[in-house]
């Protein structure tokens, strides 16, 4: 299954109220969980940067990804981003066919 990595930057109304943090999660992964199924969930990161949070995950396909960046985007953050996420071992495998 594909591998994505989503960048989300949460809007200034979300990131200021970590008091909520936990439930605003909770309701954001019930969401991603009934609307986007096979999504698998791989690490989960706060960040100290542009973004406040990088979640890598596994998706049946890119339109699924696209989903769980939507519905990211639907539930507080300002930005959300899926990335596509190939492996090392498979990058070297096709510069072997170059």
């Amino acid at each position: 299954m594909p591998t994505f990595v989503l960048m989300t930057k949460l809007s200034p109304e979300i990131a200021g109220s970590f008091k909520n943090r936990e439930e605003v999660g909770k309701r954001w992964k019930k969401a991603i969980d009934q609307k986007c199924p096979g999504v698998k969930w791989i690490s989960h990161y706060y960040l100290l940067g542009p973004y406040d949070f990088m979640d890598i995950y596994e998706a049946p396909d890119e339109e699924i990804a696209a989903k769980v960046s939507m519905i990211t985007q639907t539930l507080g953050a300002m930005k959300a981003e899926s990335w596509t996420a190939i492996p090392y071992a498979r990058i070297l495998e096709l510069s072997r066919e170059l």
